[in-house]
């Protein structure tokens, strides 16, 4: 999402440059020196590496040099915004083509693993620990240790690493949770695999990417109260 962004930023700073060029506004009395010249090239494509975007390089250039100058473009503002923008959806679109590719790849391969149970709703989880104790509902308040990686084990979100327990309600978490939460009692521990269509979905959450499918090792430690 924060690539989304810097895409975004650079998409509207283009295009208002182009639009204030082509309306006859002078970039002149306003030259940058050598090195300040070399290193806004180098921001634009750190940001354009950074999001794999690869233009044609000579129309990339054309296109900047005729404007600065001020000769006539080969595009209008409006075709160029609607290029650009054409161009950011089909990026978008790709990307997420390839991230749901990868998580449906990953989900069936884990779910042929010794030990993996899978539900009707595509959570997938296996037994660390059973615990006897009573089990929670969706309306009760939990106390848990939790420990979150993506499906390369990079850890995301670990109340364990912290060393401190979350405390939350199981009706206000992703849908994942609430599933999974149900199935354990008091002293349990479960290795859960969600899916991001009972995760975060198409649009991702801080630091979690679309279409993620996330990797939980929680334990309940208690059952708070429930209303």
């Amino acid at each position: 999402m924060k690539n989304k962004l810097i895409i975004t930023m650079v998409i509207l700073l283009a295009v208002s440059l182009f639009g204030s060029c082509r309306n006859g506004s002078s970039l002149k009395g306003e030259n940058l020196d050598k090195d300040a010249s070399y290193a806004l090239g180098m921001n634009i494509g750190m940001v354009m590496s950074a999001d794999e975007l690869v233009p044609i390089l000579g129309e990339f250039i054309k296109g900047m040099t005729d404007t600065i100058s001020g000769k006539e473009t080969r595009l209008t503002e409006t075709e160029a915004r609607t290029a650009i923008e054409n161009a950011f959806m089909a990026l978008m679109e790709s990307r997420e083509a390839e991230a749901k590719q990868k998580e449906a790849e990953f989900l069936a391969e884990n779910s042929k693993k010794p030990g993996i149970t899978v539900t009707s709703s595509g959570l997938q989880y296996e037994v660390i620990t059973e615990g006897s104790g009573p089990k929670p509902a969706e309306s009760s308040m939990v106390r848990v240790h939790y420990h979150g990686t993506f499906t390369n084990g990079n850890v995301f979100d670990s109340s364990v690493d912290r060393g401190t327990p979350a405390e939350f309600h199981l009706g206000g978490v992703i849908p994942g949770w609430t599933e999974g939460l149900q199935l354990m009692g008091v002293g349990s521990k479960y290795k859960f695999y969600i899916p991001s269509e009972i995760g975060y979905g198409p649009n991702g959450w801080g630091s979690i990417p679309p279409y993620s499918t996330l990797i939980f090792e929680v334990e309940l430690l208690d059952i708070l109260d429930t209303f």
